[in-house]
């Protein structure tokens, strides 16, 4: 099982994508998101992992993936299977998703 490893400069796509939601519908947008992951996302070409955060105060959610690079993210976007379950997720709430490169990491 690959985990999520953080490094400066690794050689993947690094999406953090971030959903503006209702505080009613952050539950339902996590359990989407998931849901998508664990059926869909996670069995394609390039997928390294996937992370969902939910805000405290409800009002946003955070999946902070990464993929073996930025042509599989792209691929990935342009598979029906997985455009229908983002679209679930859209319906949902407001999206900004974007790729990084992890320029720096801290620890104690």
């Amino acid at each position: 099982m690959t985990a999520t490893t953080i490094h400066p400069h690794a050689d993947l796509a690094t999406l953090v994508n971030v959903f503006t939601v209702d505080p009613a519908n952050q539950r339902r947008l996590v359990d989407v998101l998931t849901a998508a992951t664990e059926e869909v996302m996670r069995h394609r070409a390039g997928f390294v992992s996937a992370n969902i955060h939910a805000s405290t105060d409800g009002t946003r959610v955070i999946n902070y993936a990464q993929w073996s690079s930025a042509e599989a993210f792209q691929a990935m976007l342009a598979d029906p299977e997985c455009r229908d379950h983002m679209s679930a997720a859209a319906a949902l709430a407001e999206y900004d998703p974007h790729l990084y490169t992890v320029e720096s990491v801290h620890h104690v």
